[in-house]
């Protein structure tokens, strides 16, 4: 029996495929997602401390303002301490609202990465007319601020139509986060001769599931990080390995979570020398240039 599929890749065990290192011959490569998001305030979608009553819904608009106000930079002064990169996930309103965020990361040199235009809206249900406008609006504001097209997109919600792979490769994009199949890189199939290589992004070591969805403790959170980290490390004796870490600002930017967060990220600073420490754009150049072609 044949159950539908996306069509996307073929099933490959990740203990027979092709091996290769990163950069410096390290075989872990490490990054941090930190999502920037900007949301409509009386309407749309958003994360909910408790659950919302109608709107406005004062209480949960103003929790994940809290992120842009004060987590982001709170997250900054910790990255700098650490000298640890990152890659914002960035909506692209977040130009028009309180583009004094992003600055300071660009001065960095850190990825600045599509996320949509704000998580307020869900682009898999759009039309494809919509969904590419949407793609489009996007890239156009972050090449404007930034000088570059960039390379990398994590829907809003992670949220895909049945068309968004072939959307992003017609609109320049090179790698997707969207999918959390898999430890390592890997090539999708889209329409036409567009290319877009998948990089690993977390759903478990992310603090939106785990923190918003299962009520995870602070405390709890930064073990599994350390934990999939020290594990990781083992494993990718055998195979290449990515491990992504998805952070929000106005999750963990409350400063009893940042003093736990700041405990782990310590943890993996402490031995970057024998891992890759880089931007999520970083580990899809480094890929795209060694995988065959799907």
């Amino acid at each position: 029996m044949r159950l539908p599929s996306h069509g996307r890749y073929d099933y490959a065990p990740i203990t027979r495929r092709p091996d290769y290192v990163w950069p410096n011959g390290t075989r872990l490569a490490v990054y941090i997602g930190l999502n920037l998001e900007h949301f409509a305030f009386g309407e749309g979608l958003g994360a909910e401390l408790a659950p919302g009553g109608p709107q406005p819904d004062v209480l949960n608009f103003a929790w994940r303002d809290y992120g842009n106000r004060v987590g982001v930079w709170r997250l900054l002064d910790l990255f700098d301490a650490l000298s640890l990169p990152a890659t914002l996930l960035l909506n692209s309103s977040i130009y028009d609202y309180c583009p004094e965020i992003v600055a300071p990361f660009r001065s960095r040199g850190d990825e600045i990465a599509g996320h949509g235009r704000s998580n307020a809206e869900r682009q898999s249900i759009m039309s494809e007319a919509d969904e590419r406008l949407l793609i489009a609006e996007t890239t156009v504001a972050i090449r404007h601020n930034e000088g570059q097209q960039p390379a990398g997109w994590l829907s809003p919600w992670i949220a895909e139509s049945a068309v968004t792979p072939d959307l992003l490769a017609e609109a320049g994009y090179s790698y997707t986060l969207n999918w959390c199949h898999d430890d390592q890189p890997g090539w999708m199939r889209t329409r036409g001769d567009g290319k877009l290589l998948s990089v690993p992004y977390p759903q478990e070591l992310n603090d939106i599931p785990a923190i918003v969805a299962r009520k995870i403790e602070a405390e709890a959170f930064a073990d599994m990080i350390i934990d999939q980290f020290d594990e990781m490390r083992d494993q990718a004796v055998a195979q290449p390995l990515v491990m992504g870490i998805a952070l929000h600002p106005y999750i963990v930017g409350q400063p009893f979570r940042l003093r736990q967060l700041r405990r782990a990220l310590a943890h993996i600073a402490g031995v970057r020398d024998d891992i890759f420490l880089c931007r999520a754009g970083d580990i899809a150049a480094h890929a795209a240039a060694i995988l065959p072609p799907a």
